[in-house]
């Protein structure tokens, strides 16, 4: 986000300061006039009517993984939402400002990577889940009949030590 900040000139009744191709200044309630230099903003409210107003950046979105977005959404019923991140993170100092972050100015959940997993010492074949607790294999050269397993699967069916190889949205 940019420090560089804008002003302009508004009205109680929400109207902006705007000025004509003639240099004379006119109400709008569509568009106005933003300047840079604050100083020239204050002299035309104090000249015009109207107070400055700064107009900035909608803050970007963070991105965070599913835990951290559920930890996120149990704050909207907390009393003290900063008490209730910082209990449900690892004491990271880095975590919580960005849960806080978040929880303020939005969030995005990142999509899990997904891998196909190779069979160790054979030349094509690949695992596939055929069920959350069953690991079949194949040996088709189509990937979309390889398993898809996230780093979750990998860690649960015990596959850390086999080659894998991420698949992509052009895979699938």
């Amino acid at each position: 986000m940019s420090e560089e900040k804008l002003y302009a000139v508004k009205t109680d009744e929400g109207e902006f300061l705007s000025f004509s191709d003639d240099g004379d200044s006119v109400w709008n309630k569509a568009v106005g006039h933003f300047e840079k230099d604050k100083q020239k903003a204050r002299s035309w409210a104090y000249n015009r009517g109207g107070h400055v107003v700064t107009l900035i950046e909608e803050p970007k979105k963070v991105v965070l993984t599913k835990e951290q977005a559920e930890i996120v959404e149990g704050t909207r019923d907390a009393t003290y939402p900063a008490s209730y991140i910082s209990n449900y993170t690892n004491s990271h100092d880095c975590e919580e400002n960005l849960l806080i972050n978040a929880y303020v100015n939005g969030y995005t959940v990142a999509k899990e990577k997904k891998y196909n997993v190779k069979v160790p010492h054979t030349k094509d074949v690949w695992y596939y889940k055929a069920s959350e607790a069953y690991l079949q294999t194949i040996c088709p050269a189509d990937k979309k009949l390889r398993g898809k397993f996230t780093e979750a699967d990998i860690d649960n069916f015990g596959l850390q030590d086999c080659e894998k190889e991420e698949v992509t949205d052009d895979d699938d």
